[in-house]
């Protein structure tokens, strides 16, 4: 699986991705996509055959109780998946470290996201608890 971390992810992420066996695996920045648009990047997702990891999750599979509703993956009818990693806005790299751990040892049971979010949320209220869901988009 080939993941693309988003700009507003830590490079280190890409790094731990390829230490984890997706050696193909990629950040915005090191791609030379840096500054581009959510709407810009979409189509380098779709035809680089990214599985894209965001913490903007909404820009991209839309708001939480309606996914795919908006976000820029309602455009999208095959896409190789979506994470999304959600935790409080200002979610420092070690935040960013453990929810990313948390969604590859899921990467690692299910292999294969085609058409598939899995988010990864720091429950707001005790800081300690993480979600993890998992659903088709479209």
């Amino acid at each position: 699986m080939k993941l693309l971390i988003d700009e507003c992810l830590s490079e280190e992420l890409a790094q731990l991705a390829r230490d984890r066996g997706h050696p193909e695996s990629s950040h915005v920045r090191w791609i030379g996509k840096a500054g581009a648009k959510d709407w810009e990047l979409l189509p380098i997702i779709l035809l680089g055959d990214w599985t894209f990891v965001t913490k903007n999750s909404i820009d991209f599979r839309g708001p939480a109780d309606a996914p795919g509703s908006k976000g820029e993956y309602r455009k999208a009818t095959l896409h190789a998946g979506l994470v999304c990693l959600n935790g409080p806005v200002d979610m420092n790299l070690d935040i960013q470290l453990e929810l990313f751990q948390t969604a590859l040892d899921l990467l690692d049971e299910v292999n294969d996201l085609v058409n598939g979010v899995i988010e990864v949320t720091l429950d707001d209220l005790t800081d300690t608890e993480i979600a993890v869901v998992r659903y088709a988009l479209p």
